[in-house]
């Protein structure tokens, strides 16, 4: 297949290694030092399993310079957005499907604003990565799992085709009868996870150390998931339960993205997560007064601090 990686960030540059190892032709997307690195050393994954090294079919700064592929692992910060989108226009031919990873639950419809529908898909990731270096993904843990699918969740050739790469690249792409189930699922958990050790500036030790901040915790699982099945979503009955006793099985020193976005003064995506529970709820008229707390709280920062 031929798959570009708009951008080559941690979920990006960690397919584009491992799918670029089995084969693929893989078009590397990035700029500045990233890029530098990448088409002067390849780019390389330091992972669980040892570090892998590859040079992409392309490197580049330029779409334009790509033309058509199959498909595009869409993984940028939720306001690179629809900067990102509008690159991706040159690579789209009739059948490239658009995958998105990002955080939050919106990133599908945003993109089928931009760009054609029938080119955009829905998926969610569940992996920690990072650009560690120019031209170099960390993993962290051995956990790696991309679930994904047309937006309806119908059967798709290409869909099974973009899985089937990744599975044989030595990922775990599983299938899936109801990606927003999926996506929303997700989003309980990391709606509390980034809230709470963001806005505390703590991390899931600190939380699970503290009472008020345990009660708060799971206020947030309660308010997203009522805003879940308030929006249609096929949600399991247990999953406020099931959500709170995995997340006392997460390692104590984590914190969200959004908490280490806020120690950098770096922009925070809480326009897309506290936020969006607080805007949709409101819209679904549900209260969901925790969510909305923790935005104005966050809100402030949401453009960095330089």
């Amino acid at each position: 297949m031929k798959i570009a990686t708009v951008a080559t960030g941690g979920i990006g540059g960690y397919l584009a290694v491992r799918l670029a190892k089995a084969g693929h032709e893989v078009a590397t997307i990035a700029r500045g030092a990233h890029l530098d690195a990448i088409q002067a050393n390849g780019l390389t994954l330091n992972a669980h399993d040892g570090t892998h090294n590859v040079a992409p079919w392309i490197a580049t700064d330029d779409t334009r310079e790509v033309g058509e592929v199959d498909a595009i692992i869409f993984g940028v910060k939720c306001g690179g957005l629809d900067a990102a989108a509008e690159i991706c226009r040159p690579m789209l031919g009739a059948g490239t499907i658009v995958i998105p990873f990002l955080n939050g639950v919106e990133a599908s419809d945003r993109l089928a604003q931009i760009l054609p529908e029938k080119n955009v898909g829905n998926g969610v990731a569940f992996i920690s990565t990072t650009i560690s270096a120019p031209g170099v993904i960390g993993q962290t843990g051995e956990f790696n799992k991309f679930v994904f699918a047309e937006r309806d969740s119908s059967p798709s050739a290409r869909i099974d085709a973009l899985r089937e790469a990744i599975n044989t690249a030595g990922s775990n792409a599983p299938p899936t009868d109801d990606i927003e189930r999926e996506l929303w699922s997700k989003f309980v958990l990391f709606s509390a996870v980034s809230g709470v050790t963001a806005a505390a500036r703590c991390t899931i030790g600190d939380i699970m150390a503290n009472d008020a901040l345990s009660d708060t915790f799971r206020a947030i699982i309660a308010e997203t998931a009522a805003l879940g099945r308030a929006r249609g979503v096929k949600l399991p009955g247990d999953i406020e339960a099931d959500t709170w006793a995995f997340a006392q099985g997460l390692p104590a020193p984590m914190r969200a993205s959004t908490a280490v976005d806020l120690e950098h003064g770096y922009p925070l995506e809480v326009e897309w997560i506290s936020g969006a529970v607080a805007r949709l709820s409101k819209e679904a008229g549900l209260s969901a007064p925790v969510n909305t707390t923790l935005y104005a709280v966050l809100s402030p920062f949401k453009d960095g601090r330089g």
